[in-house]
């Protein structure tokens, strides 16, 4: 089984708030993720839509292994997050 850990992607777009808000939780939380600014990069817009039937713009979304949530709580973050808490701050490129 793949460390979840190691691919933890945030979808938003740099000018939302929840996006942001998400962004200092898990820099505040010192998570490494992959930040996918899905207005900026159409490829990255593809990813997004291709986790949800609907094929929509569904942001933010966390995807935390092969796990999606979208918009979740602080709780429901806490929870997935939880293994990952020990990772030293930053993007992951």
């Amino acid at each position: 089984m793949v460390d979840p850990c190691t691919d933890i992607r945030l979808y938003g777009a740099a000018r939302c708030h929840k996006t942001q808000y998400y962004r200092k939780f898990m820099d505040s939380k010192k998570v490494k993720y992959l930040f996918r600014d899905v207005e900026a990069d159409e490829d990255y817009a593809q990813e997004l839509r291709a986790l949800y039937e609907n094929g929509k713009l569904n942001f933010p979304t966390l995807r935390v292994g092969e796990k999606c949530l979208r918009n979740p709580s602080e709780k429901a973050l806490l929870k997935w997050l939880a293994p990952c808490l020990d990772n030293s701050i930053g993007y992951l490129e």
